[in-house]
């Protein structure tokens, strides 16, 4: 399965400091925490664990349940996203691959999903994504 967008967060947040407090990056140029602050990680790993465990359960021909998952998971994030401000483009893509990634690990053929309704499988966050 491909990485949770959150951890490479931490991970990029915990280098930071670890350089901060070794010398070798200047606290003004640490980014990582204040992109992603470890509420705002917090908020998004709760809604990607709903949404995981939702992801598990579905049957994967079902279209209805299939989209209700997702529509959930963006609403989640939505609100994590207002309460923080910070999905911005590079998050954006890295949640929507994710969401994608969920779905096709639980065997939801996530191409011909979004071709019923139309849409191409990059607009599968897109009816009610705010970020």
């Amino acid at each position: 399965m491909i990485e949770r967008p959150t951890r490479g967060w931490r991970r990029e947040v915990a280098t930071q400091e670890a350089a901060v407090a070794a010398g070798g990056l200047d606290p003004d140029e640490a980014y990582a925490a204040e992109l992603w602050p470890a509420d705002f990680t917090a908020a998004v790993d709760a809604v990607l664990d709903a949404y995981e465990h939702d992801a598990a359960a579905l049957d994967p021909v079902a279209d209805e349940a299939v989209w209700a998952a997702v529509e959930r998971v963006v609403l989640g994030l939505n609100v994590a996203d207002k309460n923080y401000g910070a999905i911005e483009t590079g998050e954006r893509e890295e949640l929507a691959e994710y969401i994608d990634a969920v779905l096709t690990d639980a065997g939801v053929d996530v191409g011909a999903l979004a071709a019923r309704r139309g849409l191409s499988r990059a607009e599968l966050t897109d009816s009610w994504r705010d970020w």
